[in-house]
């Protein structure tokens, strides 16, 4: 199955030039992230915790450790946690994927209100290693300390990946890389910025948001114009909450197949001193839907 990202303008330049952030994650949106509540006894040694941890390797199944629901004790907390995460964000980046590839809170949230894109991964490839889902749960999991520390191998990132039942919508993969294998290329909110390169093979398709500025809907086109990634806009459809995908390049090149010009679409192109320009120029003029096609919202 595909893979999706939701990126803002910017964002979705940056990975068609090749690169992609890997976040850190103290610096996502939800408190909870990979904190959960931690049963640590009052005469459990040693003090210092000190846990490894894998990147790659799958969550256990069953799970290791886990406390039940109703499990209470004045020695479970998440102050522990807390440390371990300081921990893990000086040391791990994290790529957020999703399996959800129409949804109108990710949008939102995550493509800049509409004006971003939605990249369309393949998962099968290399670049993908290690890929795992995120586990969502009613409840807050509690562990014990102890499965922590007597492991003979380091703990799978992936246990720590459990969201509330809230987030489920965003059919959440993930991968997680140590930031030494990532390149620092500046800050931002108050954390470093880390990224990974990432080839163009493994990139599909992209589509464009209702909102987003011609001037980037240009660059987009002229950076996977020579490519087999495929290009389509997601317009505001009018009826329902849905979208009419408007297919702008199949993935091919377009020396090898021209592209689909729609009065949606036209303005794309409408700057052009070719064939596909005049055809836009007289799109945007003379065709009879569009005044319709370009009302956006």
């Amino acid at each position: 199955m595909p893979l999706y990202k939701y990126l803002t303008p910017e964002n979705t330049l940056r990975v068609l030039d090749g690169s992609v952030r890997f976040t850190q994650p103290g610096a996502f949106n939800d408190p909870f992230e990979m904190v959960p509540e931690l049963h640590v006894p009052v005469d459990f040694e040693p003090k210092d915790i000190s846990i490894s941890f894998d990147v790659l390797a799958p969550r256990r199944q069953p799970s290791v450790g886990d406390l039940a629901v109703d499990f209470e004790s004045d020695h479970c907390n998440d102050i522990n946690s807390r440390n371990i995460l300081s921990s893990l964000n000086r040391s791990i980046g994290i790529l957020c994927l999703s399996k959800n590839e129409s949804s109108l809170l990710m949008w939102s949230h995550y493509a800049g209100e509409y004006s971003g894109a939605v990249i369309e991964f393949d998962e099968e490839h290399e670049f993908f290693t290690g890929l795992f889902n995120v586990e969502y749960r009613e409840h807050r999991p509690k562990k014990d300390i102890s499965s922590y520390l007597s492991s003979e191998l380091p703990i799978p990132i992936a246990e720590l990946c459990v969201k509330p039942k809230d987030w489920e919508y965003e059919k959440e993969y993930r991968i997680v890389r140590n930031l030494s294998d990532c390149k620092p290329v500046g800050e931002y909110d108050g954390f470093p910025v880390y990224v990974m390169d990432i080839p163009l093979e493994a990139i599909k398709s992209v589509t464009l948001g209702e909102r987003m500025p011609v001037a980037i809907q240009r660059d987009i086109w002229n950076k996977i114009k020579n490519t087999n990634i495929s290009l389509n806009l997601a317009a505001i459809a009018n009826w329902g909450y849905e979208f009419r995908k408007e297919p702008i390049k199949y993935n091919l090149p377009v020396s090898d197949m021209n592209p689909l010009i729609s009065p949606r679409t036209a303005h794309i192109f409408s700057e052009l001193e070719n064939d596909f320009g005049e055809m836009a120029r007289w799109m945007i003029k003379e065709h009879k839907l569009s005044s319709v096609a370009n009302h956006t919202l």
